[in-house]
């Protein structure tokens, strides 16, 4: 389902990704996963298929593609500390955004200081009001993650934003 919406208006296309198989993990010690888990809040690793992004000392956001599934949660099952790995595909939709104007048309919805995020690294931030995870795929691109019943009111906003940026406002 890899929903374009209009191009080049502001600078920046939006399209919406195809689903992911996502797990909310909580642990302790990120070694005991045996997945190869971040250990520094807001970095990213990538093995295969599989990326983990380290939101909080104790807390991970697992994506794998939704026929890598049963593979990561076999791998999860191994852990020998206690833990919790919820599913949440689900609940969450991202968007791709991408263009030259990309950081003023997120900088629109989102405190953070979005030039001096390095590529790779993400973070869970809102925009408006909406909590999102945002990950900076590169210079000119992110992948902003809202959840679902969010997805109406950021998906607004952006397309607003679009158009006074557009507009030189």
């Amino acid at each position: 389902m890899n929903i374009m919406y209009p191009a080049g208006v502001a600078g920046v296309t939006i399209a919406e990704l195809q689903p992911t198989t996502r797990i909310s993990l909580r642990l302790a010690d990120p070694a005991a996963s045996g997945i190869g888990l971040p250990v520094q809040v807001g970095s990213r690793s990538v093995d295969g298929t599989r990326t983990a992004l380290c939101l909080a000392p104790d807390e991970w956001l697992v994506e794998v593609p939704e026929a890598g599934r049963d593979g990561l949660l076999a791998a999860l099952a191994g852990t020998t500390v206690p833990m919790s790995a919820v599913e949440v595909s689900d609940r969450e939709i991202t968007l791709a955004l991408e263009g030259p104007g990309v950081l003023d048309l997120v900088a629109t919805g989102c405190p953070r200081d979005l030039a001096r995020m390095p590529v790779g690294s993400g973070a869970r931030t809102v925009f408006d009001t909406a909590q999102v995870v945002l990950t900076r795929e590169a210079e000119d691109r992110f992948h902003l993650t809202v959840w679902r019943s969010f997805l109406p009111h950021v998906r607004a906003l952006l397309d607003i934003a679009q158009r006074e940026l557009a507009a030189g406002l």
